[in-house]
This record gives structure tokens, sequence and C-alpha cells, in this order.
């Protein structure tokens, strides 16, 4: 009697342990299904924006025309941003709300936008568009080619800083870049802290929309 019990014991938790395994499968499946259509979506997104980008860009731009300005709904794009030595080419759209920056990089509203004077400031996730912003260094070149021109950047210096350390996105006397990602690069879950890259602009807007197409390297 005793025996039979246990033999019907062990088959119930064979059971159990056979559903939670299917459960998880479901599970696991389920998530795979939605990572994966989340990239694909994003990538669509990169390309089908990298493409309209380019094809709008101007030939030419007078950064002192008193008529260069221009106003960006949420969630539209705003341009193209490169660093050409890390390889990195991500689409910048205006927000930064998570559907957003699930598709590109995203301008921070509440800052200037590139094309005017001031601290324009960018976030993008670290496990994503930012993640080689790891190796950026000192000197590096920043392009942010957009339809009102291309806007080069040289990086000053990185900053770590706690998520309320809003001083970073204080206004600049000339116009400068601020990058924003989670830190540590390498961290699981929501990061502790923030990496900024500061960057100043140099000089003002170019026409040359070639030397910043050809000069990246799109993912």
């Amino acid at each position: 009697m005793a025996e039979a019990m246990n033999t019907l014991g062990r088959d119930r938790s064979d059971r159990l342990l056979g559903w939670i395994e299917r459960i998880l499968m479901v599970v696991g499946a389920a998530c795979l299904f939605w990572a994966g259509t989340s990239s694909l979506s994003a990538i669509a997104y990169q390309y089908q924006e990298k493409v309209s980008l380019e094809r709008g860009l101007p030939d030419r731009t007078n950064a002192d025309d008193p008529q260069h300005s221009a106003t960006v709904g949420r969630s539209q794009s705003l341009g193209r941003l490169e660093v050409p030595r890390l390889g990195l080419s991500v689409v910048v759209a205006e927000g930064d709300d998570d559907t957003t920056l699930a598709a590109a990089a995203g301008h921070l509203p509440d800052t200037p936008l590139p094309w005017e004077d001031g601290n324009t400031a960018v976030a993008g996730h670290r496990d994503t568009f930012f993640r080689p912003l790891q190796r950026i260094q000192v000197g590096d070149e920043i392009r942010f080619a957009t339809r009102q021109g291309t806007f080069r950047y040289r990086v000053t210096r990185q900053t770590v800083v706690n998520p309320d350390d809003v001083w970073v996105l204080d206004p600049a006397p000339s116009a400068a870049l601020t990058l924003i990602t989670c830190y540590p690069f390498d961290f699981v879950g929501p990061a502790p802290q923030r990496f900024i890259v500061h960057a100043e602009r140099l000089g003002g807007a170019s026409g040359d929309t070639q030397a910043s197409t050809n000069g990246g390297n799109p993912r």
C-alpha cells in the first residue's frame, strides 16, 4: 500500500513538473518573440528614417540665416547622430519616452535643438544604440546630420553621475551636445547611474552631407 502511494505521489510530481516546464517554455518563447519583434521594429524604423533623412538633407545651409530654424513634433526624427571612430550611427527622434527610446535615440524636449545655441541633450539605451559609447574618448568627433545642416562636435569629457544630477542639462554659454545613457554598461537590470558624454560644437552647420553619410559606419 505504501509503495503504491509513493508511486502515485511520484507520478503527480512528474506531471506537475511537466506542466511547469511547458509553462516556462511558453513564457520563454513569448519573451523571445516580443524581443525579436521589438528589435525588428527598431531596425525597420532606423532604416526608413535614415533613407528619409538622406533624401531630405539639404546641399547647403547657412547657419547665420535668421530663417535657420525649425520646430519638431514629438516622435518626429531630427536627424542622424554619428560617432565615426566607434561606428555608431543612429536616428534621433524628438522625445524621451519609452516608445521613442525603443526605436531611436531621443532628444530631450526641454533642451535646445541641434541647430539652436545652448546645450542639446540626447539620451539612448546602453544595451542598444548607445552601447558603443563605452569606448568613446576625449577628442572623438560627433556628427549630427539634420535637415538644417550637419553639425560637428568634439568630445571634451565624460562623467558618471546619479540619475538626479540634472546639472548636466544646464544651459551652456555656447553650442554643446550632451549624450546620456545608463551606467554601468554591463549592469543587469535598472542601472544605478548615468554615463554622460560632453561635447562642444565646432563652427556652424555644414551642408556637406556626403561626408556625413560616408564618414560613419552604420550598424
